[in-house]
């Protein structure tokens, strides 16, 4: 799904992974380490180096909104531009058929955006992500916000959507929600990325 060869911008060493269609990938590490460059540079929103592939082809020979319509990206404070939130949306009336599965109710829809709370406007933000319909979608800590009943109610969408074949890769500093989300895990620190050893994953998920 997603190859990433000897990725490399300032403050992040080259990394190499892969991603594959219905799986997660959890990365994790300090405040600064450069977990936000990584998937700025995978979104092909910063300037990098190295070679990412989507299913064989390479971002060169894609434009950069194609480029991210496929590899979607949900910054940890995402941005509106209206106050009317069916203005952020392809398809309103499908998304809001959606919102209890995030645990919203459809009086969001008649807030204006600036009146919804920062958990409100993650999950929204998360669902308009999904709008696109991306084949990889780059979640920076998109529960980081969120109680645990709205935490359960976004991590089992997500299980969902890896089941119909999408690849995530999930930033979170929540070692125990790494264990359950993640098929594979990672670690970036001072910009280097690494695998986490068996050992890691079993000691964080107790």
């Amino acid at each position: 799904m997603l190859s990433v060869d000897r990725l490399s911008r300032p403050g992040l060493e080259p990394a190499s992974f892969e991603l594959g269609g219905g799986t997660c990938m959890a990365l994790s590490g300090p405040s600064g380490a450069g977990k936000t460059l990584l998937l700025r540079a995978l979104a092909d929103l910063d300037p990098a180096e190295g070679e990412i592939r989507l299913e064989g082809k390479a971002r060169g020979q894609m434009s950069g909104p194609e480029w991210r319509r496929r590899v979607g990206y949900l910054p940890a404070e995402p941005g509106w531009w209206s106050e009317r939130l069916e203005e952020h949306f392809l398809d309103w009336p499908i998304v809001a058929a959606q919102l209890g599965r995030v645990n919203l109710t459809p009086a969001v829809a008649e807030r204006p955006v600036s009146r919804l709370s920062t958990g409100e406007r993650q999950r929204l933000a998360l669902l308009r992500a999904l709008d696109r319909a991306p084949r990889v979608l780059l979640l920076d800590e998109p529960t980081g916000p969120l109680d645990e009943e709205a935490t359960a109610a976004v991590e089992a969408l997500m299980r969902e959507k890896l089941e119909n074949g999408l690849a995530l890769l999930w930033v979170t500093h929540d070692r125990r929600q790494a264990a359950r989300v993640a098929t594979t895990q990672l670690r970036i620190e001072a910009g280097r990325l690494r695998p986490l050893t068996d050992d890691e994953i079993a000691r964080q998920a107790r």
